[in-house]
């Protein structure tokens, strides 16, 4: 028998989340899955969040979110020394004064309370704009 484990960020995603799997079930389409384990994650910080690393003392502002940990083994054994823990929020994050992004664990972030915008080059396409505490998502046009 197969299983499924689901893992839901945010206490916005979960109603929508498990609404989604019940209906699936009952309509059959994951009959033959059983609902091994829901796990609940609130993510501490979310997109346009100001962010500060606390090993390496960067600022950034977050630009996506995962809910687990989401590269390769590889990359997890090369670049994260300190081995945060997998099943925990993982950000993508635009560095301060840097052209690169990080993927960062969400227990090496605390907030970032100065205030500051990020200067990164990619800030503008991403976010339209900085209330002095958050970045504003960009609308997104298909």
């Amino acid at each position: 028998m197969s299983w499924i484990k689901v893992r839901v960020v945010g206490k916005n995603m979960l109603r929508s989340a498990a609404r989604q799997i019940i209906g699936r079930l009952f309509c059959g389409v994951l009959a033959p899955l059983v609902v091994l384990e829901v796990i609940l994650s609130e993510a501490l910080f979310s997109v346009g969040q100001l962010v500060c690393h606390r090993l390496f003392h960067y600022r950034g502002v977050v630009i996506d979110v995962d809910p687990v940990f989401m590269g390769s083994e590889e990359w997890y054994q090369m670049m994260a020394k300190s081995q945060p823990p997998r099943d925990s929020p993982w950000y993508h994050v635009l560095v301060h004064n840097a052209r690169h992004q990080t993927y960062v664990a969400e227990r090496n972030l605390d907030a970032d309370e100065t205030g500051e915008p990020i200067r990164h080059p990619a800030v503008d396409a991403v976010f339209s704009g900085f209330d002095g505490r958050c970045y504003k998502h960009r609308s997104r046009t298909n």
